[in-house]
């Protein structure tokens, strides 16, 4: 199954407003977004998009609909969350996360670089 192309188009779009540069890079089944080499979010097959906010806030997003803590393996991602499609399904609802995501990332940290053999 690949990523909804509409959605990709959709997220596209929301970061061309934003008149932010971007790369899409897969990754965790889906295509993640990255803005000054950080992941910001990503679309996933299922239609929902994971996103990466501030952890400070993560105890009020949890309490949203269609909203759950992101879990890797076994690890729980600290500044990650899973949104289901219904949770972005308004342009209203996409904005408020994209601006989330995009407000965080100045502070997020980066991941590091892995050394090519």
């Amino acid at each position: 199954m690949e990523t909804d192309v509409y959605q990709l188009d959709r997220l596209r779009q929301k970061l061309s407003n934003e008149k932010v540069g971007w790369e899409e890079i897969k990754m965790f089944g889906g295509v993640c977004f990255m803005v000054d080499d950080k992941m910001c979010f990503g679309a996933r097959k299922d239609g929902g998009l994971m996103v990466r906010v501030d952890p400070e806030d993560m105890d009020s997003f949890l309490e949203m609909d269609g909203v759950s803590r992101m879990i890797h393996g076994e690890r729980v991602m600290k500044a990650f969350l899973f949104l289901t499609p219904e949770a972005i399904d308004s342009e209203s609802e996409l904005d408020f996360w994209i601006r989330k995501c995009l407000d965080y990332n100045p502070r997020a940290k980066a991941s590091k670089k892995r050394k090519k053999s």
